[in-house]
């Protein structure tokens, strides 16, 4: 007889093959779209915000998305897994501390921003499939060219060496002394 947690992780695999969820984490701007139904009509609604808390229960885990709207805070939680949920977006990556952000809640304006963290791109695609090596696409191989004749073999030339003359400056104590005794 299968256990509860087997019965909700086959669950889980199952739905996460049916549709892809972004991993995402406390503190980033999340777009949830939202299935709405109207009598016989059915939309997708946007609900944009901060994702400020996010619970991690297999089946039953769920998320917290808090916005402003019309001067007024309004928090709507949402089943990770549930069919309600359309499709889930990651506009902005937050840089935060903390696991639970209930602290925004208290604060409006400026206060209540959140630093956006970079990711740096390090020009790497995991998601590429490497190449399978075969006779016809590998480069075919070229000899190393033969070393030259040895010196004592070649002819010396006419033309007699150039000799550079260093160039030599002032050290730069002397040029400031140079240029403070002008000024006087």
């Amino acid at each position: 007889m299968k256990t509860i947690e087997e019965i909700n992780l086959h669950n889980v695999k199952k739905i996460l093959a049916e549709k892809k969820i972004p991993e995402f984490f406390p503190g980033d701007v999340v777009k949830v779209g939202v299935r709405i139904t109207e009598g016989k009509k059915e939309r997708i609604q946007y609900f944009e915000g901060v994702c400020i808390a996010k619970k991690s229960r297999d089946l039953n885990s769920s998320f917290t998305v808090r916005k402003i709207s019309f001067g007024e805070g309004v928090e709507r939680t949402f089943p990770l897994y549930g069919t309600l949920i359309d499709s889930i977006k990651v506009i902005r990556s937050g840089k935060v501390r903390r696991a639970k952000l209930y602290y925004l809640r208290d604060r409006t304006g400026k206060s209540a921003r959140i630093a956006e963290k970079i990711r740096k791109k390090i020009g790497i695609d995991v998601d590429v499939k490497p190449e399978v090596v075969t006779e016809e696409n590998v480069a075919p191989v070229v000899e190393a060219p033969k070393e030259e004749a040895p010196a004592a073999e070649v002819a010396p030339t006419t033309e007699a060496p150039k000799e550079e003359t260093p160039v030599t400056e002032a050290p730069k104590d002397e040029q400031k002394s140079e240029g403070s005794s002008e000024k006087k």
